[in-house]
C-alpha cells in the first residue's frame, strides 16, 4: 500500500494526492491518480479515481461530499477506472469506507497555497443538475401543481427510448417482486403487478384508479383482466407512450392514461386505488391530504395499496441528499413506513397488511444497471454521456442503499370501512406472497 505523509507547514505546497490524503481519515480504500502526476492509495487496487482536470477540484472543494463528487464525475473531470459508467456499484461499495476529517489550520493553509484561491470558488455545475430547493420558487411553492409538474418533467421526461433500454419490455420503473433471486427482471415485474392486483382483490368489471401510473404497466395489467382503469401521470411523455400501448393492445375500452395531476381526477367510487412509486414525490407534510384524497375516491369496502421507498426509521430528515435532490428526484422526500401507516390510519382507512421488499429493490436495480451497461452506446446516443452517467451512479448507489438498509421499500394495504366499521374481507391474507 502506498500512502503519503503530508507536511502541515503552511509554507509547503502539496501535490493533489497529498491533499486527498490530508482530508481522508485513515488509509485510502482505492487508488487516486491526479492530473499533476501524483498518486495515493493502494497500488494494487482494482479501482481508481482519476482526477483529470483542475476543475474537478473546484467541485470537490466547494461542495464536499456526494454533490461535489457527482459534479466532477458527471462532467467528466473525474472518472472511475475498473468499473463501467453504467454500473459503478463496485467502486461505490469501496467508497463507502471513505471517511473525511476537517483539516487543521496549518493543513488548510498548505492546501490553499497549493490550489490557489481560484480553485476554491464555485464553478458552473453540469447541465444535468437542477436548481437548489431555495431557487425553485420560480416554479411555484414546493409540491404545488406547477412545481410538481416541473420536477416530474425533470426526472421522467428524459426519453421514452432511454427508459425502454434501461427498464426493459415491462417499462416498470418501480421495485419488482422476486420469488426467486434467479428470476429474470420481466418475471419479477410481472409478479409485482400480480401481487398488487391480488392484494386489491380486483376482478372483472371493477374500477381501479392508478395514481402516478408511469407508462401504464399496472393500468394495462388490470385492463387485460377486465378491470376498468384510469391512470394519471404528470409526465407528458409517459402518458403518450402509455396511451399508444393501450391502443396497440386493444384495451382502449377499458383503460385510459391521462396527462394529469392526480388531484384533477374527478371520478370517484372506485373499487381500488393503487399508488406505486408516487408517495416519494408528495412531500411528507402533504400525506394527510394525499391519503384523504385517496379515501374520498374509494367506495365503502374499497382497497388501497401504497408502494413506496421509505427510510428505515421515522426520526431522521425526510429530505434527500444533495446528489439525489439536484440530479434525480428534485423535491423528493422519504420517511419511515411508520409515518405512512399513521397518516393512512388518521384519515380513517384501516391498515390490513404491510411488508418490506427492500432486498427486492436491490435485485431490481442490479438488473436496470445491467440493461444500461448492455445498451450503453445507444443510451449515450439518446440522452448524452452525462445523463447516462447520472443514471448509472444513481441506480448503483441506490442498490447499495437498499442492501445496507439505508432505504427500504414498503407496500401498505388499507381498506375503507363501512359506517358500521365493517371491512368485509377474508380473515386471512387472500393472495399468494
Amino acid at each position: 500500500m502506498t500512502t503519503f505523509k503530508t507536511n502541515t507547514d503552511s509554507s509547503t505546497k502539496l501535490s493533489i494526492a497529498d491533499i486527498v490524503q490530508t482530508v481522508v481519515e485513515g488509509p485510502l480504500p482505492l487508488r487516486v491518480n491526479a492530473y499533476d502526476g501524483s498518486t495515493a492509495g493502494p497500488g494494487d487496487s482494482p479501482y481508481a479515481l482519476e482526477i483529470s482536470d483542475p476543475r474537478a477540484i473546484n467541485h470537490l472543494a466547494t461542495a464536499p461530499g456526494d454533490l461535489g463528487m457527482a459534479r466532477a464525475y458527471v462532467s467528466g473531470e473525474m472518472t472511475a477506472s475498473g468499473v463501467h459508467p453504467g454500473d459503478p456499484y463496485e467502486i461505490l461499495k469501496v467508497l463507502q469506507d471513505l471517511h473525511f476529517h476537517r483539516p487543521s489550520v496549518g493543513e488548510l493553509a498548505s492546501i490553499t497555497r497549493t490550489l490557489g484561491w481560484e480553485r476554491l470558488h464555485p464553478i458552473s455545475p453540469p447541465p444535468q443538475e437542477t436548481l437548489p430547493r431555495w431557487r425553485r420558487i420560480a416554479e411555484g411553492l414546493r409540491h404545488s401543481k406547477t412545481r410538481d409538474a416541473e420536477v416530474i418533467h425533470h426526472h421522467y421526461d428524459v426519453s421514452n427510448t432511454f427508459y425502454e433500454y434501461v427498464l426493459g419490455p415491462s417499462m416498470a420503473y418501480t421495485c419488482a417482486a422476486y420469488n426467486d433471486p434467479n428470476w429474470t427482471l420481466e418475471q419479477a415485474q410481472e409478479n409485482k403487478y400480480r401481487l398488487v392486483f391480488d392484494k386489491l382483490r380486483l376482478k372483472e368489471g371493477d374500477r381501479l384508479l392508478d395514481i402516478g401510473c408511469g407508462w401504464g404497466t399496472m393500468v394495462r395489467y388490470a385492463a387485460r383482466r377486465g378491470v376498468k382503469v384510469i391512470g394519471a401521470t404528470l409526465s407528458k411523455q409517459q402518458a403518450e407512450w402509455a396511451q399508444k400501448a393501450i391502443a396497440e393492445e386493444g384495451l382502449s375500452d377499458l383503460a385510459e392514461v391521462r396527462h394529469s395531476d392526480y388531484r384533477d381526477v374527478t371520478e370517484s367510487d372506485f373499487d381500488a386505488v393503487s399508488s406505486i412509486g408516487l408517495t416519494e414525490h408528495i412531500g411528507v407534510q402533504n400525506y394527510p391530504a394525499y391519503f384523504g384524497f385517496i379515501s374520498s375516491k374509494l367506495r365503502e369496502g374499497g382497497l388501497f395499496l401504497n408502494h413506496s421507498i421509505t427510510r428505515p426509521d421515522n426520526t431522521r430528515s425526510s429530505r434527500a441528499g444533495g446528489f439525489i435532490d439536484r440530479y434525480v428526484f428534485p423535491d423528493g422526500e422519504l420517511i419511515g413506513s411508520g409515518r405512512i401507516i399513521t397518516d393512512i390510519q388518521n384519515v380513517g382507512l384501516e391498515v390490513r397488511h404491510e411488508e418490506n421488499l427492500r432486498e427486492h429493490y436491490a435485485l431490481t436495480l442490479a438488473e436496470w444497471c445491467k440493461n444500461l451497461v448492455d445498451n450503453w452506446d445507444a443510451c449515450v446516443a439518446e440522452v448524452g454521456e452525462g445523463t447516462a452517467k447520472v443514471w448509472g451512479l444513481y441506480m448503483a448507489g441506490s442498490r447499495l442503499g437498499f442492501e445496507r438498509n439505508v432505504v427500504q421499500l414498503h407496500q401498505v394495504l388499507g381498506v375503507k370501512l363501512d359506517p358500521n366499521g365493517e371491512a368485509n374481507l377474508p380473515l386471512r391474507p387472500w393472495w399468494d406472497a
